[in-house]
């Protein structure tokens, strides 16, 4: 079994839209095996019942953003080693510093297509 096939994502994003684009290159790539929550509480309940891989997480979300999210996961004994990716539409320096300084894997700026997300998850689980 390859890894794409065994790979456990959780994409995070307040917006349908968005999340349907990036199931639909997860999809394309090859990646089954898609969880969904549309905010970083529901992430949480999510992953307590079933765990992920890799977590993909819109930045600007209401209640919690992006970094917030990851760090509650970082804080978590149980979600503490999740790959985490951040997507954001603004990718300025002081986001990107907060989360590397909590343990952030890897970031993607939209826009972006199907290959940039594969160069993304390949950066953070090897090759796919």
């Amino acid at each position: 079994m390859s890894l794409k096939d065994r790979l456990k994502i959780l994409v995070v994003d307040d917006m349908s839209t968005s999340r349907g684009l990036i199931v639909q290159s997860l999809e394309s790539i090859g990646i089954s095996q898609i969880q969904l929550a549309a905010s970083g509480p529901e992430a949480m309940r999510t992953l307590a019942q079933r765990p992920a891989h890799l977590v993909i997480s819109d930045y600007n979300m209401p209640d919690m953003t992006g970094i917030d999210l990851l760090k509650q996961l970082r804080g978590c004994a149980t979600t503490q080693g999740i790959g985490f990716i951040l997507i954001t539409g603004r990718a300025d320096q002081s986001i990107l510093e907060q989360g590397k300084s909590w343990g952030m894997n890897n970031f993607l700026r939209k826009p972006f297509g199907t290959q940039e997300l594969k160069s993304c998850l390949e950066a953070v689980t090897g090759r796919l």
